[in-house]
């Protein structure tokens, strides 16, 4: 099911799939899903939630998973990928793609006001705090203290917002 914000303002090149296991995607008010995003219901029955004032930037894929909860004010550069998702490979007799999906590790919540750098990836389980700045070309597998700069390989906290 997907519920959008009469004053959201969605790109007629984005592309919002429709859950077919009971998804429900909301986009807030103002909320602007910029031109090739790509939300995908998939690999899991988790929804997807973008607050208000949200701007998702180009070539960015959201997949539901096991859920993704975005707060409000949050800017997501282009080209990052939202994965709340992880593949079940642990038995060697069957192939990956038939075991489907692993254990959910509690989806994606995105606080208030933070910025996503460009080429970032956000995994399954993270919590990034309100205010959070993360680096481009990031991989975010923990999660992220509020109000604080995150960069570099592995990711490691660099300042604090004033």
């Amino acid at each position: 099911m997907l519920k959008v914000s009469n004053t959201a303002r969605i790109s007629k090149l984005a592309d919002i799939e429709d859950s077919v296991r009971g998804s429900v995607i909301t986009i807030g008010d103002n909320a602007v899903i910029d031109s090739f995003v790509k939300i995908k219901a998939v690999g899991g029955s988790g929804d997807i939630e973008i607050g208000e004032n949200t701007y998702i930037n180009s070539g960015t894929v959201i997949f539901s998973g096991n859920g993704v909860r975005i707060g409000k004010n949050v800017l997501i550069a282009p080209r990052c990928v939202l994965a709340p998702v992880n593949h079940a490979y642990k038995n060697r007799d069957r192939s990956i793609l038939e075991q489907r999906f692993g254990e959910s590790r509690g989806g994606i919540v995105i606080g208030d006001d933070v910025w996503i750098g460009a080429n970032t990836t956000v995994l399954d389980g993270v919590r990034i705090g309100t205010g959070v700045v993360v680096g481009a070309n990031s991989l975010v597998r923990q999660n992220l203290n509020p109000y604080c700069v995150y960069a570099g390989n592995p990711l490691t906290q660099i300042g604090r917002r004033e």
